[in-house]
């Protein structure tokens, strides 16, 4: 049977360098993509390809 899923998701304030908010936002931009959308890409990226000595007490997916 097919079942609506809706995923989970929390609110995070973060600080981050204003030369990296405009980076990131102009690369959403480009990419027609919400700048947490990239955000949220970017670090899943991160936690996926850390190093196997960098992952200590990470738990993915």
């Amino acid at each position: 049977m097919f079942e609506i899923k809706r995923p989970s998701a929390s609110n995070k304030t973060i600080r981050m360098p204003d030369a990296l908010i405009e980076k990131l936002e102009k690369l959403a931009a480009q990419n027609d993509i919400s700048f947490n959308q990239l955000v949220v890409q970017c670090c899943e990226y991160a936690l996926d390809n850390l190093d196997e000595g960098s992952k200590k007490g990470v738990h993915t997916k």
